[in-house]
């Protein structure tokens, strides 16, 4: 199955998280990504709102946690206050019967990649053992060299901890190295039964390298391609549009797999 939505409240609509629910299904879209990307104000009533009207029309739900994340943070108080929205998303994803929590995990910051990552992975364990509900932890593949976030270093955070999913950016790894082999990363994922993942393009540096800078899918990397790997390998998967045109794109990759035969 494949099911595609946007990130956030669509664009052309005015109104709530449950109110774009129908709208969502009118459109002809299957999944939803509500975002907490500033904070987490919904209430947990409001969730359990969501999640009833979602299953009514058949949509699948998860969450982007707040961007204000750094579970690798020299500063105790930072790592805290992540946690804290961290488990504000999973109650409240647990609630509306969400699949999947979407995190960027933190920073290497002075820490090297393997201090960094025995300390997001305590981190992450103490999360999921608080927490103890359905929902997944996804960790998602990040775009700056900065970032803890690499391909290597999510499947092995998500092998050892259990209750953590991978969560695919394609367009977060395009950025890492300014190009990228759909085949390839898909390999590496092939352990999964179901991948939750991201999509978008990048917009170009002023010295020419990408960062992580969302623009519409017309630029790169192509989606076209992603797409025929997918039906190929016949892949259960989810995939949010987080282009600015976020339910025009999910759109559009829609009808990109229609033109490859795909019938939703």
């Amino acid at each position: 199955m494949i099911r595609l939505g946007p990130a956030g409240i669509p664009i052309s609509f005015e109104g709530s998280s449950i109110e774009a629910v129908p709208f969502i299904k009118k459109l002809g879209l299957q999944a939803f990504e509500i975002e907490f990307v500033r904070g987490v104000h919904m209430s947990l009533d409001t969730a359990k709102e969501v999640g009833k009207v979602a299953k009514e029309n058949d949509i699948s739900l998860s969450i982007h946690a707040p961007y204000y994340i750094n579970l690798a943070s020299h500063e105790k108080i930072k790592i805290i206050e992540s946690k804290k929205r961290i488990l504000d998303s999973l109650e409240r994803g647990e609630k509306m019967d969400a699949k999947i929590v979407v995190v960027h995990p933190g920073y290497y910051g002075k820490h090297s990649k393997e201090e960094c990552y025995k300390i997001i992975k305590e981190q992450c364990e103490e999360i999921v053992d608080r927490f103890n509900g359905k929902c997944l932890l996804g960790l998602e593949t990040t775009a700056k060299q900065a970032a803890f976030g690499t391909v290597e270093e999510i499947l092995q955070i998500c092998k050892d901890v259990k209750g953590c999913a991978p969560v695919i950016d394609f367009a977060h790894l395009f950025a890492r190295d300014s190009v990228i082999d759909y085949s390839e990363v898909l390999d590496k994922f092939k352990g999964y039964k179901h991948l939750h993942c991201h999509f978008s393009n990048m917009k170009k540096n002023k010295d020419g390298g990408y960062s992580d800078n969302h623009v519409p899918i017309d630029h790169t990397p192509a989606f076209e391609p992603l797409a025929k790997e997918i039906l190929h390998r016949k892949i259960d998967i989810t995939i949010i549009s987080e282009s600015p045109l976020i339910e025009k794109d999910a759109l559009k990759m829609k009808r990109i797999f229609e033109k490859l035969g795909h019938k939703f």
